[in-house]
């Protein structure tokens, strides 16, 4: 596997940008592991998304994305979303404009990735939980399946527990506001459970996790409308890297199953 990170310019955003990205390479004399990359030009793509308190370098520090991902002949991207929770801010950035439209042809442009809908994935823990399950929601038409880690899964709680948050209003605005902006992720599955295909989730949660509640209302719901496919996990366990670890193996062979 190769590793770069990579700087462009986000004209969406007026500013410069950063994504590392794992991508499969042919190798003979790795040692340690095998090699993985076929040399194709058309790698199926997923997109893992950070936490609030972190940025793009995070998975590759805290984890081995990259040994995990080397089965899948996979390429692996991982933008820098700040804290704006991939959201088009009410007073600021337009995360969610530069990762769900932008950022995909940036990528298809500079590396040998596939732009078909069955090979593109999405993933993410806490505030990426919530990002991966707002992408896959809003674009079924693109995202094929996805996997939240202990997601912010009900941000009508976060927002309405902030209401006096300066930073929460200037990313979501009033409660009122979520579901006009396509930020409520119940009011998103609600549309998406009609589309011609809607995307595979998975879904997990420590039960000792501060967003564990959370988790289990948006599993109900999910159930409720009778998701087509639909994957929930739970098991003992906090808001911590060791448990995301471990999940985001089983989250890969949930995408590449």
């Amino acid at each position: 596997m190769a590793f770069m990170e990579c700087y462009f310019h986000s004209d969406v955003l007026g500013r410069a940008m950063a994504i590392n990205v794992i991508v499969p390479q042919k190798a003979k004399t790795q040692i340690g592991m095998s090699s993985s990359g076929s040399g194709r030009k058309d790698y199926p793509v997923l997109y893992l998304l950070h936490g609030l308190s972190d940025d793009h370098s995070i998975w590759m520090r805290r984890t081995s994305i990259e040994r995990y991902a080397a089965a899948y002949e996979l390429v692996v991207v991982m933008p820098n979303g700040d804290r704006g929770f991939y959201t088009d801010m009410v007073a600021g950035y337009r995360y969610w404009t530069m990762l769900s439209e932008e950022l995909p042809e940036i990528v298809a442009n500079l590396f040998p990735v596939s732009t078909r809908r069955e090979d593109s994935f999405v993933a993410g823990l806490s505030m990426g939980g919530y990002g991966a399950l707002k992408l896959a929601l809003r674009r079924p038409d693109r995202f094929a399946a996805a996997v939240a880690l202990s997601a912010v899964a009900d941000i009508r709680e976060r927002v309405l527990k902030s209401d006096q948050s300066e930073e929460v209003q200037r990313i979501f605005g009033s409660a009122d506001e979520l579901i006009p902006r396509g930020n409520d992720l119940f009011a998103l599955a609600e549309s998406a459970v009609k589309a011609p295909a809607p995307p595979r989730l998975m879904m997990v949660c420590g039960t000792e996790d501060r967003l564990y509640a959370g988790n289990v209302r948006l599993r109900d719901h999910l159930q409720a409308l009778k998701w087509p496919e639909l994957q929930y996990c739970e098991e003992p366990g906090n808001h911590e890297w060791g448990f995301w670890d471990k999940w985001i193996q089983q989250g890969l062979k949930f995408l590449m199953g």
